[in-house]
């Protein structure tokens, strides 16, 4: 059974809080947002795939990935990191992209910091992502990011608990 997911939006903020409490410990969440092999285990909801072609976890350094279809329809995206902080939080500028990680700047892009916090029960999880404007926040739930989102957590949290 999955844990409870709080996802919440702020449309006059563009912004977009999700908490999710995981029963394992912080460095084996940090671990899968991290490194590719396990990033692609969950980012993308079933039945797609995520894909990563470039992965460079530092300040300054960027994620290329295609979300990829059960027919091979291929979605690219991407994100710039800036601050981190090892096993506490980081933040990117997440995109849409060509091909080769060019930035889509027709498709609504957003600023994402992520919070690890070691708890009673493990680790919890948390993500504000802030859009430059409402109409950008409304695409992307209109694109159904939400329902993808939350998916690609739960089958994080799937996944974690089989390694426990």
């Amino acid at each position: 059974m999955n844990t409870e997911i709080k996802f919440n939006t702020d449309e006059n903020a563009a912004t977009i809080y999700v908490m999710k409490v995981l029963h394992t410990t912080v460095d084996k969440v940090w671990k899968h947002f991290t490194q590719k092999d396990l990033i692609d285990q969950w980012w993308a909801p079933k039945p797609w795939k995520c894909e990563t072609t470039k992965m460079n976890f530092e300040k300054d350094g960027e994620w290329h990935y295609a979300m990829v279809s059960p027919d091979n329809e291929k979605h690219f995206a991407g994100a710039h990191y800036h601050e981190i902080n090892f096993y506490r939080s980081f933040d990117w500028t997440d995109f849409f992209a060509d091909e080769e990680g060019n930035i889509n700047s027709e498709m609504p892009g957003s600023n994402w910091l992520i919070g690890f916090t070691g708890v009673d029960e493990g680790t919890k999880l948390t993500i504000n992502i802030h859009f430059k404007s409402r109409q950008d926040l409304q695409e992307s739930l209109k694109m159904g990011f939400e329902q993808g989102f939350k998916s690609g957590l739960n089958q994080l949290e799937d996944l974690l608990n089989k390694k426990d």
